[in-house]
């Protein structure tokens, strides 16, 4: 079966690459993670990450802490998580390039939008670091931001649940799945799926978005082959 999508965008929190420690970086999940972004690969879809931080730094360990200095800790958290999937997939022998929203040339390469583009094309994974560079925004919007840049065919956001619901499914048992919404819905409704400067974004520039659950690395697969899998919001 070939791939829906040419090229994709996937977001993941750093919670996941924790597992069920829930702190720090598992590797073996990781590594089972790293798999199924080769499988991808390999069915030559371009492939860019954006991770988040939260295994390591959630804003609300900073209670009385400077919100921006906050911010920067956090994305700092990333580029650590953005490392370690750089060096998983490079001994899967599937090149790789860390670009950073904060320069720090000793690691990684500063986000260059048309560097980045020429990466992918070449057959490079690409991961985004460091969200925006500027504290105030989520890896939410980072990624909403970058897919838009580098033209992604669609967002592919893998998260803890293995869809939208209308509440927390894990504390409402009455809670409504969704298989499809669009932007406005996700809006209105006030469904935590992204924060709303990120799916405004999309919305704006018309960015699909396709929520899934990565409990099992296997959907990543099926998500770009186009499977009816989680929600789709366009």
């Amino acid at each position: 079966m070939a791939p829906k999508y040419h090229r994709v965008l996937i977001k993941m929190s750093g919670e996941a690459l924790a597992g069920d420690e829930g702190f720090g970086i598992n590797p073996s999940v990781v590594e089972q993670i790293c798999k199924e972004i080769k499988r991808i690969a390999l069915q030559g879809v371009e492939i860019a990450i954006v991770v988040g931080g939260g295994n390591f730094w959630r804003g609300r360990y900073a209670e009385n802490m400077d919100k921006a200095s906050a911010d920067y800790m956090g994305m700092l958290a990333t580029v650590i998580n953005a490392m370690a999937i750089q060096d998983v997939l490079e001994r899967l022998d599937l090149p790789t390039r860390v670009q950073s929203a904060i320069q720090m040339n000793t690691v990684c390469e500063p986000y260059i939008k048309r560097k980045a583009i020429r990466h992918l094309e070449k057959g490079r994974v690409v991961v985004f670091a460091a969200g925006t560079g500027n504290p105030f925004f989520t890896t939410d919007t980072a990624a909403s931001l970058r897919a838009v840049e580098i033209d992604a065919d669609i967002i592919l956001l893998a998260k803890n649940v293995d869809a939208v619901y209308s509440a927390d499914p894990a504390v409402d048992p009455d809670a409504v799945r969704y298989d499809k919404l669009t932007y406005e819905e996700v809006m209105e409704k006030q469904l935590k799926v992204m924060d709303l400067t990120a799916v405004t974004l999309c919305r704006e520039n018309h960015m699909p978005i396709q929520v899934f659950g990565l409990n099992d690395p296997k959907n990543l697969v099926r998500a770009v082959d186009g499977e009816p899998i989680g929600t789709l919001i366009d």
